[in-house]
């Protein structure tokens, strides 16, 4: 069996580590769909799509889980058409894992399998949070896998979120 999970991964956190690791207890292998592709440099979605593969990629190699397929996912806008759109983008999959009641009905219409997914620590293991410590000088760091930490240090991603929080000078 072939899964799919979709997400914004902005960032990859311990959370989405162990929910691909959960997953890959009943999968064969698993598709993360990297959603929202087209959007970086927001303080909603300040990671590009190439930084979020490099972040999830690494952190699931050097973990030793290479079961997976990585494809980036833009948004379509008609929620009618995303099931096709998904669907012409990746390999072919059985199940998808979802908690987005939109999602889950999307891909229920089109009479997919979609099974829940366990959110683990959610009080810190969510990208909102975690963005929220990166501007607040907070201990980020604890709540993603040390590779995505260097990562976010190499392109200096923790400044980029504090100059897009910044208020136009002028």
């Amino acid at each position: 069996m072939r899964a799919l999970v979709v997400g914004r991964f902005q960032p990859f956190h311990l959370g989405h580590l162990e929910m691909v690791r959960e997953i890959l207890k009943e999968a064969k292998s698993i598709i993360i769909g990297i959603g929202s592709a087209q959007y970086s440099h927001t303080l909603k979605d300040p990671f590009t799509a190439g930084e979020r593969h490099l972040m999830i990629s690494t952190t699931l190699e050097e973990n030793k889980i290479y079961d997976f397929y990585l494809v980036p996912i833009e948004d379509v806008n008609s929620n009618p058409l995303w099931v096709a759109h998904v669907e012409s983008l990746t390999p072919k999959f059985d199940r998808l894992y979802s908690n987005n009641p939109l999602v889950r009905r999307l891909f229920i219409e089109k009479r997919y399998r979609v099974d829940s997914v366990n959110l683990l620590n959610r009080d810190r293991w969510s990208g909102t949070r975690i963005r929220e410590k990166m501007l607040k000088g907070g201990k980020w760091q604890e709540d993603v896998p040390q590779q995505v930490s260097r990562i976010v240090e190499e392109i200096d991603g923790v400044q980029r979120l504090r100059d897009l929080a910044r208020e136009d000078v002028g």
